[in-house]
């Protein structure tokens, strides 16, 4: 186990299997998540419902694909379509009832880096989607010590050098794996 959250959720690993043969080796895959790195740093959504900062993605649909479900999720929620994404790796976890079931469960779930230059900041502000769920964004840098980042996430944000070395999506987190 990599971490456990205060809701008792658990991200157990982060395993290295290639993105196309995924979804047939594990199930179910129920999800995709997004590490956005803007410059030098990461982006982040307060979840209006979970009231946390989280990294960007959701559920998947019926018939999508893993790098569909992203896609489709960075367009609801930063509000761009024309991302180059990286995908990571797929992430094991055990988690407890919530909304989406009154059950204890194993799931998976696609991770996906993109990268993105400062100045498109102006425009996710713009086009951003989703303003229901994701009430604001913020660089990590910016958001105060006493709000409360989605254990989790953190932890992928905090473990990207190990993430990239058990992956080829090394380049992504190159120029910020110390700032976690």
């Amino acid at each position: 186990m990599i971490v456990k959250d205060y809701k008792g959720n658990e991200l157990m690993e982060i395993l290295d299997v290639d993105e196309n043969s995924a979804m047939e080796q594990y199930a179910p895959v129920t999800h995709c998540l997004a590490v956005v790195m803007v410059g030098g740093d990461y982006l982040l959504g307060w979840n209006r419902w979970r009231k946390d900062w989280e990294i960007f993605g959701g559920c998947m649909e019926e018939g999508e694909t893993m790098r569909e479900c992203i896609t489709r999720e960075c367009l609801e929620e930063i509000g761009l379509s024309d991302l180059s994404v990286a995908y990571i790796g797929l992430m094991h976890l055990k988690l407890m009832p919530d909304y989406f079931s009154a059950e204890c469960r194993e799931e998976y779930g696609g991770l996906y880096g993109v990268k993105l230059q400062p100045d498109k900041l102006q425009e996710i502000e713009r086009y951003r989607q989703d303003r229901e769920e994701i009430g604001k964004i913020a660089l990590l840098r910016d958001i105060s010590t006493g709000e409360r980042i989605a254990e989790i996430d953190k932890e992928l944000l905090r473990n990207c050098r190990k993430i990239s070395d058990a992956t080829c999506a090394g380049y992504f987190f190159e120029d910020v794996c110390q700032k976690t």
